[in-house]
C-alpha cells in the first residue's frame, strides 16, 4: 500500500489479495473508501456466514493478546 497524505493506492498483488477473501478494493483512494469496503464485506459475512465472522474476531483479538468476555448463553425457558 502506497499513502500520500490522504490518498491511498493499492499494488496489483495487494488487490488481487484483497479479491480473494471477498474484498474488492480496486476503487479505494482514500481512508474512507476502504472503510466502506471492509463495512460492507462485514456485514455480507455476518449475514451469510456469521461462524466466520466470530472466527475472524477471535484470530483479531488474539493477536492483539487480549482476551474476549465469555459469551452469555441464553437460558432455555421452561413451561410452565
Amino acid at each position: 500500500m502506497m499513502r500520500c497524505g490522504a490518498v491511498i493506492r493499492f499494488s496489483a498483488v495487494e488487490v488481487q489479495e484483497f479479491r480473494e477473501i471477498g474484498l474488492d478494493m480496486t476503487t479505494a483512494r482514500n481512508a474512507c473508501d476502504v472503510e466502506r469496503q471492509l463495512i460492507r464485506w462485514t456485514e455480507i459475512i455476518a449475514a451469510e456466514r456469521p461462524d466466520l465472522l466470530e472466527k475472524i474476531a477471535m484470530a483479531m483479538v488474539g493477536a492483539q493478546g487480549v482476551r474476549l468476555p465469555t459469551k452469555l448463553g441464553a437460558v432455555p425457558a421452561k413451561d410452565s
